[in-house]
């Protein structure tokens, strides 16, 4: 998964606005059109991008036509951390999520700063 993501990320112009659409359908599955709004890219640049992240095993759909929702495959989510490496090393570490608006990271800022977990 590592050279494939250097491929599609780290090694090729398009390497940004894949990055975007990863990092959008791992926080929420989107068809094509939702997707090319949400981003402001062509529909066409859009579908162009994910066929390749397809093809490659990043992304995976359900359902058909216009309708086709677009989600991250398992290999995928197994391996965001070496999505974040590479960003990082392509030197586009500022299209990733801080820690504290990841899902991930499991620990809500009350807004007088203290944590949820500091105030358990």
């Amino acid at each position: 998964m590592r050279r494939v993501l250097w491929w599609l990320i780290g090694g090729s112009r398009g390497g940004r606005n894949r990055l975007r659409i990863i990092l959008t359908l791992h926080e929420t599955p989107m068809n094509a059109n939702q997707l090319s709004e949400s981003l402001e890219l062509d529909y066409k640049t859009t579908r162009h991008h994910l066929d390749l992240l397809c093809e490659n095993g990043v992304l995976t759909t359900m359902g058909d036509g216009y309708g086709m929702t677009y989600f991250l495959t398992d290999q995928m989510e197994e391996n965001l951390d070496i999505l974040e490496q590479v960003a990082r090393k392509a030197d586009m570490a500022e299209l990733l999520p801080t820690e504290s608006s990841s899902p991930e990271a499991g620990v809500n800022v009350e807004s007088d700063g203290e944590t949820q977990n500091e105030r358990e």
